[in-house]
């Protein structure tokens, strides 16, 4: 075990002085803060249609940001509550946009073309968008599909995490996602403004 460490260490070290990504790059990088601007993005949607997400703010009093992903079984487990989500909020000034950044060589029905068909099957009532260069993810810090980011009216970060604690939409004890967008509109402080997110990991490019 002390080998194997001492390897990846080495491997690390060998990866940082080359300039090239380190294999515990992404752990260390430091998440999105609450409170502070999230990064803004112009994307394609499956609709033919941009998003810009400044437009979006100026219209509405929160928008909620999940990078998903057509691949990943835990990510497909939150389609319809996602849905139910942008349903119930939507009348309150809640936008729920949807990122589909994962490299389709990688996740193959991560495809533009995919998420065209995905959204017509589940019947989309939120913006399905591509990051093609997965710029808007790495920005994001983004780690996993699902992986939930509400922003406040000003664009700045109120939650960042799970939608809730269960994959299984039986098994759920506890709401995160629809609590805090609860106490954002009512001006109220979020109790919980950070969750340990899981899913699928994003599939990277390789560079």
């Amino acid at each position: 075990m002390n080998r194997l460490i001492a390897t990846l260490v080495a491997l690390a070290l060998i990866a940082a002085f080359a300039g090239l990504s380190s294999p515990f790059a992404a752990q260390q990088e430091e998440p999105l803060a609450i409170g502070k601007p999230a990064p803004t993005f112009k994307l394609p949607g499956v609709d033919g249609k941009d998003c810009d997400l400044a437009e979006l703010l100026k219209t509405n009093k929160a928008v909620v940001v999940v990078f998903m992903s057509n691949d990943c079984p835990i990510a497909a487990a939150y389609q319809d509550r996602l849905i139910e989500i942008q349903k119930d909020y939507k009348d309150k000034g809640v936008q729920v946009v949807a990122i589909g950044s994962n490299d389709p060589q990688i996740a193959s029905g991560d495809t533009f073309e995919g998420m065209k068909k995905r959204a017509e099957e589940k019947k989309y009532n939120f913006p399905y968008v591509r990051d093609e260069s997965q710029d808007v993810a790495r920005a994001y810090r983004a780690t996993t599909t699902p992986h939930v980011f509400l922003l406040d009216a000003k664009g700045a970060l109120a939650y960042r995490g799970a939608i809730d604690d269960s994959t299984d939409v039986k098994k759920v004890k506890e709401q995160f996602l629809r609590p805090a967008l609860d106490s954002l509109l009512a001006g109220k402080p979020i109790e919980k403004p950070t969750t340990k997110q899981f899913g699928c990991t994003i599939k990277w490019k390789k560079k």
